[in-house]
């Protein structure tokens, strides 16, 4: 086979792919020898002595089965932690979690007539200062504050 780099060269041009790319089928080696211009080359393009390989991917099976891992808590120890406990789950959004849980269930409670909205009102303000754990702690300082009531 003959020197084909200049045709080589066209058609990555043609196939808009890199030069690596380009596969010439030694069957039409005379013929793609002879084309000297783009056209010719497009012409053997058509005809199938010239042709772009695939492009090579990159495989995420590697980490799907690392991700479906995780899920279920591997691979996840103190070794493979990069931040502090603080950067990776910041306070903020463990705030932002716990008090619309909370205002969720105080609304729940009020809509459902479990509460008065005057208690409402005390109630919220309390969460806002960050008086309750969780919606459970909030739950029990309501018994406790209807068992004074009754």
């Amino acid at each position: 086979m003959s020197d084909l780099k200049n045709q080589k060269r066209m058609a990555a041009a043609v196939l808009k792919c890199g030069v690596n790319r380009v596969c010439l089928n030694p069957e039409n080696a005379e013929e793609i020898s002879n084309a000297i211009s783009r056209e010719d080359i497009r012409g053997l393009v058509e005809e199938g002595a010239i042709s772009a390989r695939p492009v090579k991917g990159i495989s995420r099976g590697r980490a799907r089965v690392l991700a479906a891992k995780r899920s279920y808590g591997h691979c996840k120890g103190a070794g493979r932690r990069k931040g502090a406990a603080g950067a990776r789950n910041p306070s903020k959004r463990i705030w932002i979690r716990k008090i619309r849980a909370i205002r969720r269930e105080l609304r729940t409670l009020r809509d459902e007539g479990e509460i008065d909205a005057h208690l409402y009102r005390i109630m919220y303000r309390k969460a806002a200062g960050g008086q309750f754990r969780s919606v459970a702690h909030m739950k029990a300082q309501l018994e406790q504050i209807s068992g004074r009531m009754e």
